[in-house]
Formats: C-alpha cells, structure tokens, sequence
C-alpha cells in the first residue's frame, strides 16, 4: 500500500516550511559538534569519532553530488568556447599577420647584423686603420665596374686605398670627394692587381676582363692547382700583404682565372683599409738607424757576465801585446841583418879599378887636351 493511500493521504506537508526544518536540525547538529569537540584535559574531543565518521560518509556523497555541477561548467565552457571560436580566430589571424611583419624585420635585421659582424671582424696584421661604409651606386656597363661608396676625405679616405667586404678584396679607390668615393672592382678592365698563390708562393698578376671572374697574367713558376686561395702579394706598396682575393679556376679557354671571394655576397657594405705605403706600419729613421744602435739599450750585464767580459779583455788584450812584440822583435832582426853585411866566401873581394896613366905623347904631336877644355 502506498504512503498516500493510508491515513496520511490527507497531509500536505508545506515544502517551504520542511526545508526550513531541515536547515535548523543541521544547523543545531552542527553547533553541538563544534562545541563537543572541544579538547578534554586528555587531549581528545567528546564528539571526535561522530565527527570523523559524519566526515567520512559525507565525503563521497559530496563528491558524488558535486560531479553533475562540474560536469556542467565544462559543458558550459565547451558552449561558450565554441559560440566565442569565431572572434577568437580573427584575433589569432591579426595577430598571425603582425607577426610575419615582425618576423621579416628581424629576419633582415638578423641577416644586416651578421654582415657587420663579419665586417667589423676583418683584421690586417700588421694592423691598418679602416673606415666601413655602404654602396649607395652601382656603375656597369660593357667594360667599367665601379661603385659609389658613401665615405670619403673627411674619413680620411685617400686614392688607391683597397676596399674589402666582409668577405675578401673588391677593388680601390680611383676617386674621392668629401663624403663619396669611386671604387674600381677587381673585374673591371682597368684593374691590375699584384696577388700571390698562397700554396706554392707564386707571383701573378690579377687582371680585369669585365668579366665574372678575372684572368690571371704574368704567372711566374710552375705547379699551379685550381683551388689554391690567391691573396695580395703586397708588391709594389699599393696592398698590404695577405688580403683574400679568391680561388684559382680554369677558365673555358684555357686560361687560369679567379673566383672572387667577395661575389659570394652582394658588395653592400664596405670596409676601406687608410693604407698609402708599408712606410705608415713602421717608423722608417727607425728602420734606417745605424747597426750598432740597438747596443746602448742592452741591459747591464750580472755579476758572472762582467767577471767573464773583463777576463775574456784581458786575454785579448794580452794575445795582442805578445803579437806586438813579437813583430817589433821580427822587424829589429830584420833591420839588423840588413845593416851588418856578410863577406862572400865563394868570390874574392873585388878591388876598385886603378886609373891608368895616359899615354905619353908623340913627338912632334901636341898633347891632347883635357877633358873640359872643348868648347
């Protein structure tokens, strides 16, 4: 029989005041056991096992209640994240495309910085003063190959300096203003460069044909390679020796050519090496000086090097006094026997010869005269 169908049927039990009930018989439940908890002189509370036991059947019911609500906040954000992908998509698409801005920026910036590191990396030994720069023209035509740098006498920038890039020798300057200078590359017609083979020491001369990759003249020696790396000989005083100029290559006819360093990249940033002679790398009065010069900044010598320079004096000095007497002792005896002669037994003494008389004269006939009288 259902509880409805007994004598109760008739009783409605309001729902307002049942949940009123509810709530106080908690609320009294619990303040009894926070006051029962309390700790005894003992140190354990009156109400602690009820409490542990509550605590422990309330747990899982808890979590099991609990579980129907998370479950629909997630579906609730699951809803909301859906309804919101639109706006959020576009979002991450603006922000894709300011990146790509950002990211070719650095990209170029990237790409800039390591050339001015490997430019500024360029070193010459012994070292030389250089001034960087950038190419703000290209002239070409059928023969010329030149650039317009912007640095010049005001950097102290002079005619026939070398000009590299970060990664070997470009040219010379031919030109020079205040702020602009012309450079020859090392393609152009005009362009002859004294260059060294670095394996074997030859000597050649690198000379432009307007082509890609200039021709090499003048090549003293044998044993030639292709891929033997070609630098500045530094020969007539116009290069400082040891600049990169590139590798050897044979050529489609059949003359050895040069594959430039510096085409390996483009010829945007420059650095100009302020040399004009080997004259500025060393002081030339001191280059000049006497050979004995350097003996007066010797250090004094110790104690045992004195003791041995003044015996090794003395010696010397000795050797040369016993070889003066003895070639004062030669030259007396030689004196001697010359000044005491020596009597030969081999021949008799020879006599002076005796004047003999004149004849007496003829009768009849004068006498003749004597010497002297003539005339």
């Amino acid at each position: 029989m259902a509880f409805r169908d007994g004598p109760f049927e008739n009783i409605k039990v309001p729902l307002a005041w049942t949940a009123a009930v509810v709530v106080v018989v908690a609320l009294v439940a619990a303040i009894v056991m926070i006051i029962g908890d309390r700790g005894t002189a003992s140190g354990r509370g009156e109400a602690g096992p009820v409490r542990a036991g509550f605590v422990a059947v309330a747990g899982p019911v808890g979590g099991v209640f609990s579980a129907p609500v998370r479950w629909m906040g997630a579906v609730g954000d699951h809803i909301g994240g859906y309804f919101f992908a639109v706006s959020e998509n576009r979002r991450l698409k603006a922000e894709n495309e300011e990146l790509k801005q950002w990211r070719d920026q650095a990209i170029a910036m990237k790409t800039v910085n390591e050339r001015y590191e490997a430019l500024m990396g360029i070193r010459t030994d012994p070292p030389v003063p250089m001034a960087a720069g950038a190419t703000v023209q290209d002239t070409r035509g059928p023969f010329a190959r030149a650039r317009l740098i912007d640095v010049g006498a005001t950097r102290g920038v002079r005619i026939g300096n070398p000009v590299l890039n970060e990664h070997g020798l470009v040219g010379r300057v031919v030109g020079t203003t205040a702020g602009i200078s012309r450079v020859l590359l090392l393609t152009d017609v005009a362009s002859r460069t004294p260059v060294l083979i670095e394996r074997t020491d030859q000597r050649a001369f690198l000379t432009g044909d307007a082509s890609a990759n200039p021709r090499l003249a003048y090549i003293r020696g044998v044993g030639l390679k292709a891929g033997d790396r070609v630098l500045t000989s530094g020969d007539g005083g116009g290069f400082p020796r040891g600049l990169p100029v590139g590798i050897v290559a044979k050529g489609v006819d059949g003359s050895w050519r040069v594959k430039l360093f510096s085409d390996r990249g483009a010829v945007d940033y420059v650095r100009v090496l302020l040399f004009q002679s080997f004259s500025q790398l060393a002081d030339p009065n001191a280059l000049n000086a006497p050979p004995l010069a350097g003996l007066g900044s010797a250090p004094p010598p110790d104690t045992n090097e004195a003791a041995a320079i003044t015996d090794a004096t003395a010696r010397r000095t000795a050797v040369e006094a016993a070889a003066v007497a003895a070639r004062n002792r030669r030259i007396g005896e030689a004196n001697a026997a010359r000044a005491t002669p020596v009597p030969s037994q081999a021949q008799p003494t020879a006599t002076p010869p005796q004047q003999q008389a004149p004849p007496p004269p003829v009768t009849g006939q004068a006498p003749p005269p004597a010497p002297g009288a003539q005339g």
